[in-house]
């Protein structure tokens, strides 16, 4: 696997352990596709009170898919997430199609949360709240993203880093859903963030990224749209995380519209960068709660 990080590469090289042996993610299961322990790369449970060991080479997953009336999608993403994932949150968006109903079909387990506020990074931010996993995986929820990748993100956080970043343009990533529009400005936002915060990012607008749980609150994530994924990026450089891209192929998704604006969007991700530049300060997270939230959560609080 090629990665490679803000301070160095590894290329063409799998992550080794402390032990110094190459490390494939494997869980213990109970026999019913759900895992008994902790992510180990070496297939057994990692000890309960052995934090160091932890810290390096062992945590619980939880992985968390924003989704919008993606029926036609889900059940095919869900499917192929790896038995050996903890956790699954679907943070719905009020979805007016059956999203949810197949959503709790296809995975049983899975949790379920309803945005309070608009936009896809506020959902992120609500799936990440809820998160009790060690590690957290992000993922999109229109099959663009192949669930099966989800080691390659896990692996890293297991030897060290604390944020890992997919990548189109590494060696062994690609993708068929860019425009030239698209390309074009995923390039120019990745030179620009590389020469504003002095970082070596191949990549920057991708929304297939993992991180530790604990980095969190460094990350003091405030963004309500696709610009989600800059401010995680830009926030986890200027916290001094240590950071880790793996390359990712990126489909086209599997049926429906993109909810992507790409010069809506672009300016979005641009203000968040001139922003960030300009200001050490963390903002205040200011959300507008929408009807339909509020009057679940005045059934939800009548019900008690």
């Amino acid at each position: 696997m090629d990665v490679t990080s803000v301070d160095f590469a590894i290329d063409g090289t799998e992550p080794i352990d402390p032990g110094g042996r190459a490390t494939h993610p494997s869980f213990p299961t109970n026999g019913r596709g759900r895992t008994t322990g902790v992510y180990a790369p070496d297939g057994h449970r990692a000890a309960a009170n052995g934090h160091s060991s932890a810290k390096r080479t062992g945590g619980t997953v939880s992985v968390i898919i924003p989704a919008l009336n993606e029926q036609h999608n889900i059940g095919w993403v869900l499917e192929r997430i790896p038995a050996t994932v903890n956790e699954v949150i679907l943070v719905d968006g009020y979805s007016i199609d059956r999203t949810v109903e197949i959503a709790r079909a296809v995975r049983p387990d899975i949790v379920v949360l309803h945005q309070a506020s608009r936009g896809k990074g506020a959902a992120l931010r609500a799936g990440f709240e809820a998160a009790t996993s060690d590690f957290i995986v992000m993922i999109d929820a229109d099959g663009s993203m192949d669930p099966g990748e989800i080691h390659q993100y896990v692996t890293p956080l297991m030897n060290g880093y604390d944020l890992v970043k997919g990548s189109r343009f590494l060696n062994g990533g690609g993708s068929t859903d860019l425009t030239a529009i698209r390309r074009f400005g995923s390039k120019a936002f990745v030179l620009m963030t590389n020469a504003l915060f002095l970082v070596r990012f191949t990549d920057l607008c991708y929304g297939f990224c993992s991180f530790r749980r604990e980095c969190l609150k460094g990350l003091a994530l405030t963004a309500h749209g696709f610009e989600i994924e800059t401010e995680i990026a830009v926030h986890a450089a200027k916290a001094e995380l240590r950071i880790a891209e793996v390359p990712s192929m990126e489909r086209e998704r599997r049926f429906g519209v993109s909810k992507l604006h790409a010069f809506r969007d672009g300016q979005q991700v641009l203000r968040t960068l001139v922003r960030e530049r300009l200001s050490s300060r963390k903002r205040p997270v200011v959300d507008r709660i929408t009807e339909r939230a509020l009057s679940d959560w005045r059934a939800a609080a009548e019900a008690r």
